[in-house]
């Protein structure tokens, strides 16, 4: 069962768990979260449609959102293009960063992406950031923290996982919170939901 967060007549907001897509890839693949809310919305008897109004890497977990209709996803996706939603991850990066807080603006892929992090906890081998991006370009928290030294605990993507002595069996990359103006309503949607057990635990036992 996928939690809920948010529902009304025009959006639905959810915590998705690691490990699953948010849209089917080039090959077939059964763990996709957008199937998976559809068939289990038509097994309610609920035979609109959702339509995901932005994404998750399938190793990030976290808040997405998605329109019940194209109308609804339009007006949503409008928001992200005017930069009107703001998302903050929380982050577990690799070593002791020299600065408590900083803005990365590295292009990608020859576009415009701007990252800001903020310190929030130090520990021994890793920091916890809370990561406001203010560009929404694919893997970008990912590549900026990669590319400033300091790359997610569990990345295997664009790091080595054995460069790094400290291990994890996930990307220790969350989706926390979301803050916008609905579209429809006008009403002022903030959520913020707590970290997976998971991450929960990586922080006790280190």
């Amino acid at each position: 069962m996928i939690p809920i967060v948010y529902e009304d007549n025009w959006l639905l907001i959810v915590n998705k768990p690691a490990g699953l897509l948010t849209i089917p890839a080039l090959k077939k693949e059964s763990a996709v979260l957008t199937n998976i809310l559809n068939e289990d919305f038509k097994k309610k008897g609920l035979f609109y449609h959702l339509y995901p109004c932005h994404r998750l890497d399938k190793e990030t977990s976290g808040l997405i959102i998605y329109a019940k209709g194209k109308s609804a996803q339009k007006k949503m996706m409008g928001l992200f293009k005017e930069q009107k939603i703001k998302k903050t991850y929380i982050a577990f990066a690799h070593g002791k960063l020299s600065k408590s807080a900083g803005m990365i603006k590295n292009p990608i892929a020859r576009e415009n992406a701007v990252t800001r992090y903020e310190v929030i906890q130090a520990h021994n081998d890793f920091a916890v950031l809370k990561i406001m991006p203010q560009t929404g370009r694919r893997n970008q928290i990912r590549i900026h923290l990669k590319e400033i030294g300091h790359p997610v605990v569990g990345e295997d993507k664009f790091i080595f996982r054995r460069d790094f002595k400290l291990r994890a069996n996930r990307l220790c990359l969350h989706a926390q919170a979301l803050d916008f103006w609905h579209p429809i309503t006008q009403k002022h949607i903030q959520l913020k939901i707590d970290l997976p057990v998971y991450l929960e635990d990586f922080l006790k036992k280190h």
